[in-house]
């Protein structure tokens, strides 16, 4: 592995996807790690455990590739903890399926948008960028647990499916928030996806990966 120069700087925009991934994973861990308490199985809450620890060590590899850059990762996070706090306020869960769905969904549809703009990235920040965007295991978990509750109680899915429309609101809209104040992430999207209708084209790529998420819920 090379030795990064603690000179070597990125733009505004870099500095912003990995500010705003960095306190994605954090919160992802805090919700996890809340999510593990209520688990109503051992097994579960071990399960949710696991994966929280995994969310905060993709967040330390943030901190440190930012620090060698000299951008202080508190300082790169600060501008989205507000949208981020509001979107977990304004969609917080009432049960323990909400709460796997909601990380299934809301975590899934945040890394799709990141996996995208990884693509226009250089080789180094785009491996970093997948290899946090990397699943920690909640996919299958979650595509388990939902699969059992339905099975129980097929009254479930209607409750789940009409959650996950409105996460997906949510989420669409917290994220034009995000890119309309910040010039250098609206800066880098713009500059990859070539012009507005290729915004447009990128969104309908993220509605469509929603609805198949969905359906792997069992919940299209």
């Amino acid at each position: 592995m090379r030795e990064v120069s603690s000179q070597e700087s990125v733009s505004a925009g870099v500095v912003d996807l990995l500010g705003v991934l960095a306190y994605g994973e954090l919160s992802a861990f805090d919700r996890m790690a809340e999510d593990a308490r209520t688990a109503p199985t051992l097994a579960g809450r071990a399960a949710l455990a696991s994966m929280a620890a995994a969310e905060i060590g993709h967040y330390t590899m943030l901190e440190r590739h930012l620090a060698e850059r000299g951008v202080d990762v508190e300082e790169a996070m600060a501008p989205f903890i507000g949208h981020i706090d509001d979107f977990h306020m304004s969609t917080a869960p009432k049960s323990w399926l909400e709460s796997l769905v909601k990380a299934y969904v809301g975590d899934g549809l945040a890394a799709d948008l990141y996996r995208e703009v990884a693509t226009w990235l250089d080789e180094p920040t785009k491996e970093l960028v997948l290899a946090v965007l990397s699943d920690t295991g909640h996919s299958a978990f979650a595509e388990r647990e939902v699969a059992q509750a339905i099975a129980a109680d097929s009254t479930v899915r209607d409750r789940l499916a009409l959650w996950g429309r409105r996460l997906l609101g949510e989420a669409l809209t917290q994220a034009q928030y995000v890119v309309a104040e910040r010039d250098g992430l609206a800066e880098l999207i713009v500059t990859g996806t070539g012009d507005l209708s290729g915004i447009a084209g990128l969104l309908r790529r993220l509605q469509q990966k929603h609805h198949k998420r969905m359906q792997s819920l069992g919940l299209g």
